[in-house]
């Protein structure tokens, strides 16, 4: 595994809610909560994560609806048990996965991370999960391998949503090889010290920080390492307002909206907007990954 950095908070610190929420901001600001050993904004400011009722009620999954609402009521019928990834592409150990001998392979972190979603609003979210990395790692990346795409498990059967061509299903997503092996590239598997509810993307979902939320995959069933650049769900949608990488910049207005501020849940009804952070406050772990790249043409 891993082990870029060492955290000193164990599940039993966390797992009751009320006691973390008393210690959130000593477990943000002086244990960094995924970020100790990583310098930088990103674990100088003390994140007050969001209630669960917040993250678990106001989500987008349109596999099982377009409401807000719409995936903490129909998403209890998914099925989660049994399940498995498979990975592919290039990798030495093709296989499909399953996902407890995943889990026992991995070590738990425990990281607090800004989400950012496209529509402008955000909030803050305690993940228990893994380094992307160290799954890729399990698998053998090969040398010639430039990108990792990911495909969320489809289910008409229990997901309502794709009754409806929203979206070309199953839902799509890609990154950079760089940008799967970065350290604050999680796949998480829980939220505030338990499973993480089926409207998150249970078992097991991808959580890239410095991105629009949507690049942040739930309930991935497939792994691909190619040296093509993935399809992408959203960009297949609509190539003008979504781009590959989609990375959070408040300087590139969405074409219908701003992207300079942002509203944060949990605020209260009269709350004031907030500045967007560039790269959601994570710019100085990971503006080298785009280095010399006109970030306004490749958004």
């Amino acid at each position: 595994m891993a082990y870029r950095w060492t955290n000193t908070l164990k599940d039993k610190d966390v797992t009751d809610k009320a006691v973390f929420l008393n210690r959130r901001q000593l477990m943000a600001g002086a244990a960094g909560l995924g970020l100790v050993g990583m310098a930088g904004a990103a674990e100088a400011e003390a994140l007050v994560p969001n209630a669960l009722e917040d993250i678990s009620n106001y989500c987008n999954y349109y596999e099982f609806g377009t409401g807000k609402e719409d995936p903490a009521k129909y998403a209890h019928t998914l099925t989660t048990e049994p399940w498995s990834v498979t990975i592919d592409g290039m990798v030495d150990r093709p296989a499909a996965y399953a996902f407890e001998d995943i889990m026992a392979k991995m070590s738990l972190e425990e990281r607090i991370y800004r989400f950012r979603c496209v529509e402008a609003w955000s909030m803050v979210v305690p993940w228990n999960g893994f380094e992307l990395a160290d799954l890729l790692n399990l698998a053998g990346v090969q040398s010639g391998a430039k990108y990792v795409a990911f495909e969320t498990v489809l289910r008409p059967d229990e997901m309502p949503g794709v009754k409806f061509p929203v979206l070309d299903w199953p839902y799509v997503e890609g990154l950079r090889l760089d940008e799967a092996m970065h350290p604050l590239t999680l796949m998480a598997t829980g939220i505030y010290g338990e499973d993480i509810p089926k409207q998150n993307g249970a078992p097991l979902r991808l959580v890239v920080p410095w991105k629009y939320g949507f690049k942040s995959i739930k309930s991935v069933v497939r792994i691909t390492l190619t040296d093509k650049e993935p399809p992408t769900s959203w960009n297949k949608a609509n190539a003008r307002e979504y781009g590959f990488y989609s990375n959070v910049n408040p300087e590139v207005d969405h074409p219908r909206w701003s992207q300079a501020t942002e509203r944060k849940l949990g605020g209260g009804l009269f709350a004031k907007r907030v500045p967007t952070l560039m790269f959601n406050g994570y710019e100085e772990e990971v503006a080298g990954l785009y280095a010399g790249m006109d970030l306004r043409a490749q958004f």
